[in-house]
């Protein structure tokens, strides 16, 4: 049985990416290989005498290697309605909600293990795309987060655009994650495919046929085509995730915000994911390089092109390139190589 559906997986796989007129890359070979093998162990576990659960994998590389495309297509191939495919963003705004964290006081294990078992239900396997911590703040309730999860004996699927090792990358807070570190080194294989090829880069072509920007970048002083600046009158405060952000301008589905406001004051990623709920086109000017940015400001600009990209926002951006200014080894472009890497398919 676990041999039928792993050689249905395969096939599932080489059917994806013809679909879609590629063929599956050699790096990505390997991925495609243990998620095949994966889904042969979760349709044995599923037998009446198999007790334990399949192992969890933790995809990594580069960012446009394929890694979203390689597990949303061992996702769609699964033949179970106990599973859940959730971007990790989104996971931890519903997390957040869920556990009601004491104003002053730690996040309580029993607090996390609800909100989770709330979450999930029934599932037996999660798929998180683009796991990161960046926020020291929350590296307690992420740490509590895996291993609720590993306890409650779900098969854990997430991809990465850091190796285990590499989370959490500020210095100053590096050792907050270590614990959880060797938790996923211990609990999870490490799948790496940093590949040579950045498929984003390639004309016409994005990861596996996503869509990941639309929008473009803009010198100061230019405007999107056919809209206009905005009149002091027009000033608004929108609704967000509890609480109210002041807008430029908000018209229909369109929402204006200068940088500072939406990057440099203390929003939050809930509050992005509450903005591409409601608008489908976000303006962001006055936009300066981010090596003049603080590291906060920086962050929740990276922030903000991973909500609009993955929620499928158009975004503008008028100001300055946002990436001028950063030497070329420099650990800040490092980091924010995921970001340069959507900003470059803004026309």
């Amino acid at each position: 049985m676990s041999e039928k559906h792993e050689e249905l997986m395969r096939r599932h796989f080489r059917a994806a990416a013809g679909q879609r007129g590629f063929t599956v890359d050699p790096a990505q070979q390997p991925a495609v290989d243990r998620l095949s093998r994966l889904a042969g162990e979760l349709a044995r576990a599923g037998g009446l005498f198999h007790r334990r659960p399949p192992g969890s994998l933790y995809v990594w590389g580069p960012v446009g290697r394929g890694k979203s495309w390689l597990v949303d297509t061992f996702f769609e191939g699964l033949p179970t309605t106990r599973k859940r495919r959730l971007h990790f963003h989104d996971f931890f705004r519903r997390l957040h909600d869920g556990v009601g964290r004491p104003a002053d006081g730690p996040v309580h294990a029993s607090a996390v293990d609800r909100a989770v078992a709330e979450l999930l239900g029934d599932c037996r396997v999660l798929v998180f795309d683009e796991f990161h911590a960046h926020d020291a703040g929350d590296a307690m309730l992420v740490a509590r987060l895996f291993r609720t999860l590993l306890e409650r004996r779900v098969t854990l699927v997430t991809t990465s655009n850091y190796p285990p090792a590499g989370l959490m990358p500020d210095p100053l807070y590096h050792h907050l994650f270590e614990p959880t570190i060797r938790l996923i080194e211990q609990r999870m294989e490490v799948l790496d495919v940093s590949g040579p090829v950045d498929f984003r880069r390639l004309p016409h072509q994005a990861e596996g046929g996503r869509r990941f920007a639309s929008g473009a970048r803009l010198p100061a002083g230019t405007l999107p085509p056919g809209l206009a600046a905005p009149e002091p009158g027009e000033a608004v405060a929108v609704a967000a995730h509890l609480r109210t952000l002041p807008a430029r301008a908000a018209r229909g589905e369109l929402v204006w915000f200068g940088f500072r406001e939406l990057c440099e004051d203390r929003t939050s990623v809930p509050d992005y994911l509450a903005l591409a709920e409601r608008f489908g086109t976000v303006v962001l000017d006055g936009v300066p390089p981010l090596a003049a940015c603080t590291a906060d400001g920086r962050q929740r600009f990276a922030n903000l092109v991973d909500v609009c990209c993955d929620r499928d926002v158009r975004l503008f951006l008028i100001g300055a390139d946002p990436l001028s200014g950063l030497p070329a080894d420099s650990a800040l472009l490092r980091d924010l190589d995921r970001t340069a890497s959507r900003l470059a398919m803004l026309r």
